[in-house]
Parts: C-alpha cells; structure tokens; sequence
C-alpha cells in the first residue's frame, strides 16, 4: 500500500513567483524526505465547474505507513514544512492518503 502526503494548493497572487519558489527552493527540499519514492506535480489546467480554485496538487509517495511516519518526523520534512510556511501559508491543504 502505497501512502502519499498530498499537498492541495490554491491559486496564488503571483503565479510565477509561486512556481519559481516551488520549483527552485520548495521541491529540492522535499526530495531530500527520506523514504520518499517519488514526488509527482499536477498543475490544474482546469475544471468542469468553472475557474478551479486550485493551482497546484502535489503526490510524496512512500512505500508504507512505517516509512511515511520516519519520514514525517525528520529533520528534512521539518525543513521542508517550514518552507512551505514561509511561501504557501494560506494556500495548502496538506492530506495523508492511502492508496488502495
């Protein structure tokens, strides 16, 4: 079973600084989570209903609920969490989520 850490992002005031932060300084950190299988971006190109309010989804795969708590709890996902509250407090809904 694979456990993710979802991390649901709405649309920010500037888009390219967002990104050029997200890419650049947020995502290296991430990637450095140990026990971290893969890291997948989805960017919202859209909606049924209209304008999304979402601009971002990211996926923090890992392999089972023993690694994603050991990754959860390390000094490089406290790292990263911290960054997220310098660029994305406000914007991210953060999910734990099991794969079936």
């Amino acid at each position: 079973m694979t456990v993710k850490l979802l991390a649901l992002y709405k649309k920010p005031e500037d888009e390219a600084a967002f990104m050029d932060h997200y890419e650049n300084v947020h995502a290296p950190l991430a990637k450095k989570v140990p026990g971290l299988e893969k890291l997948v971006v989805n960017k919202v190109t859209g909606s049924p209903m209209g304008d999304p309010e979402l601009f971002l989804i990211a996926e923090m795969h890992f392999p089972d609920r023993a690694t994603f708590q050991v990754a959860m709890a390390s000094e490089e996902n406290k790292a990263a969490g911290k960054d997220l509250m310098s660029f994305a407090k406000g914007l991210v809904t953060i999910l734990f989520v099991e794969e079936e």
